[in-house]
């Protein structure tokens, strides 16, 4: 690589370090918080700690009707005025989490909110609400909407979506910066890998920058990529199309009203029954209630064997609200390649895939923004106060007087 290009790859390197490193330390951050986010929000909040032996909620548990009662109970007229319950199945035991949306929601098949939910959460056996919240009104959703949007609705979105795209010309351009010049030597391998601890602090920030850098690269690169898929969905959809296959669209299906007066919403319970019927070996992870009266159907998340997202994954059956009947089946090992691509990007990015080991590995690297950009930052302060410094004067070259054998 010839020295023009590598100097005005530097200057790309630095500018962009300089204008969205900021950014990128903050989404970093967030990333953190939100790898353990169920967890830290639960020890925030001891109200919704239950006791360790209440049992685990799932497709045949007679809790979820009783739920609904408790939850219809204290907003009486949430039905009534086309709100929609979403009740999660955590697998696990303790208090059952729960959505309230609004009837202007546009509560998507891909599971995003547009309008804030209520949050709520209800006692095992579904008979207390403990808590209730607004989306955004406690730490752990603030955060959620820090990292997702930088606290700027939907503008937001796509700004932290396109901030990413440049995320990724930063790190890629840091790789073309830092590549030894002499590759194929061994030497100059050794050079660009080396740490030296008895240099100038200048010289140590430049390493620090460097190897933290080096070792995180293919992670950051990782998260950086599937969160600006997840960030801008039409972006992800066409990257996939051109590149793997066309992606296989959630089905958007309607319960058919029977004629006035002549039927009423089914029970939670049947609805699981079809819906289990339909993916007997998928485990049940959020169940949405339609409001009664209208077209709405159920919707029954299900995580398949094969689907690595354990809280969020992208299989669904939709039940008829009136007849019980399967309208729709959304399996995602019956979609394209594009499919399982897509099944993947959220367990990548908010490092579930493998369990607690790489959810602390997840907290660590998003740790490592920061670190880039302060260590960064620092070498660029020094570099410009010690060329700002005027340079001290060389000693004198000259030969010293010959001496005349006498002390002055």
């Amino acid at each position: 690589m010839g020295t023009p290009i590598r100097i005005a790859l530097r200057r790309i390197h630095l500018w962009l370090g300089l204008s969205i490193g900021l950014v990128f330390a903050v989404l970093g951050l967030s990333g953190s918080a939100l790898v353990f986010y169920i967890e830290l929000d639960a020890q925030l909040n001891p109200a919704i700690r239950q006791p360790a032996g209440a049992g685990i909620a799932d497709w045949q548990s007679p809790v979820w009707d009783r739920v609904l009662a408790t939850a219809q109970t204290h907003f009486p007229h949430a039905g009534h005025m086309g709100g929609k319950w979403s009740f999660e199945v955590t697998g696990a035991p303790g208090a059952i989490p729960a959505r309230l949306y609004p009837a202007d929601d546009p509560h998507n098949a891909a599971g995003h909110h547009g309008v804030d939910p209520t949050m709520l959460w209800f006692s095992a056996d579904g008979t207390q609400l403990l808590r209730q919240d607004r989306w955004g009104s406690y730490a752990m959703t603030w955060i959620y909407d820090l990292h997702r949007n930088l606290l700027l609705g939907e503008l937001g979105n796509q700004l932290v979506g396109w901030l990413g795209v440049v995320m990724l010309l930063l790190l890629i351009s840091g790789l073309a910066v830092w590549w030894p010049r002499q590759s194929l030597r061994r030497e100059s391998w050794r050079k660009a890998l080396a740490f030296k601890r008895g240099a100038a602090p200048i010289r140590r920030l430049r390493d620090w920058h460097k190897l933290s850098g080096l070792w995180s690269l293919p992670l950051l690169l990782l998260l950086t990529a599937t969160g600006v898929l997840l960030a801008l969905p039409p972006v992800k959809d066409s990257v996939l199309g051109t590149t793997v296959a066309p992606v296989v669209p959630v089905p958007a299906v309607k319960s058919v009203i029977p004629a006035a007066g002549t039927a009423s919403q089914i029970r939670i319970a049947r609805a699981l029954a079809a819906g289990h019927g339909a993916l007997p070996d998928g485990r049940l992870a959020w169940i949405d209630v339609p409001a009664p009266g209208g077209d709405g159907a159920f919707r029954l998340r299900v995580q398949v064997p094969g689907d690595p997202s354990h809280r969020f994954p992208y299989s669904y059956v939709f039940v008829d609200q009136y007849s019980g009947a399967v309208l729709a089946v959304h399996d995602v090992r019956q979609g394209t390649a594009a499919s399982t691509v897509n099944a993947w990007l959220r367990p990548l990015h908010d490092a579930s895939i493998l369990g607690t080991p790489t959810r602390i590995l997840g907290v660590i690297i998003g740790l490592l923004p920061t670190a880039l950009f302060v260590t960064g930052l620092l070498h660029w302060r020094r570099r410009v106060r010690a060329a700002r410094t005027p340079s001290a004067p060389r000693p004198s070259r000259a030969l010293p007087p010959l001496s005349n054998g006498y002390s002055a």
